[in-house]
């Protein structure tokens, strides 16, 4: 039993049911289609939002509650998507296997968003997308959502760092308004990165 499974276990998603505005406007934008994989996905918005564009969706979480709560939306939403229980301490990242990984605010200690990143660079496909919105550090004044801990924020440099050789499709740092569910309300401060791996 972790925090996560106890926070979603309740019927109402704490985070709403609607895809996440950076990633739903980015999909508007790239047109991708293939395998896409959801990381620290909780209650599976954005996994089913991917599934309903028309891509094959696998969700990862740590909350058994949370990837119930996915098969259920997907199912309201009539699509079809797989779930993986996920540790990400101690994730398989395959090579060369997504054409798509997102992460919607998914904060982690250091050590642990490094090897992400990482797998993350592995795991897609050349010519596939990462994509992702973060709290920066830079978010603790607003008090609008996210960790309370700075070190579980994100810098610039983590992205730049390891996706050095990507093609940088898009990057902001800054203030957002975000109103998902009853946990991120307000304005806020983000990262976000979209990269797409070299092609062979």
């Amino acid at each position: 039993m972790n925090m996560w499974h106890e926070r979603f276990r309740n019927e109402n998603y704490v985070y709403g049911t609607e895809p996440n505005e950076f990633i739903a406007e980015t999909h508007k934008k790239l047109h991708l289609s293939g395998d896409a994989l959801a990381i620290a996905e909780g209650e599976g918005r954005n996994a089913v939002f991917l599934a309903e564009q028309g891509m094959n969706v696998t969700a990862w979480d740590y909350a058994e509650s949370g990837l119930e709560k996915t098969q259920k939306l997907a199912k309201a939403r009539g699509v079809t998507l797989y779930t993986e229980l996920v540790d990400l301490n101690k994730a398989t990242w395959r090579r060369n296997q997504w054409d798509e990984v997102i992460c919607v605010f998914g904060h982690f200690p250091r050590d642990l968003r490094k090897q992400t990143l990482e797998g993350v660079k592995e795991a897609v496909k050349p010519g596939g997308y990462f994509v992702t919105e973060v709290y920066s550090i830079h978010q603790l004044p607003y008090k609008s959502g996210g960790p309370k801990e700075i070190e579980l924020l994100y810098t610039p440099e983590e992205f730049w760092t390891v996706f050095s050789d990507w093609r940088i499709v898009h990057f902001f740092m800054g203030e957002v308004v975000r109103h998902e569910g009853e946990l991120h309300n307000g304005l806020s401060h983000v990262i976000q990165f979209v990269g797409q791996k070299p092609a062979k």
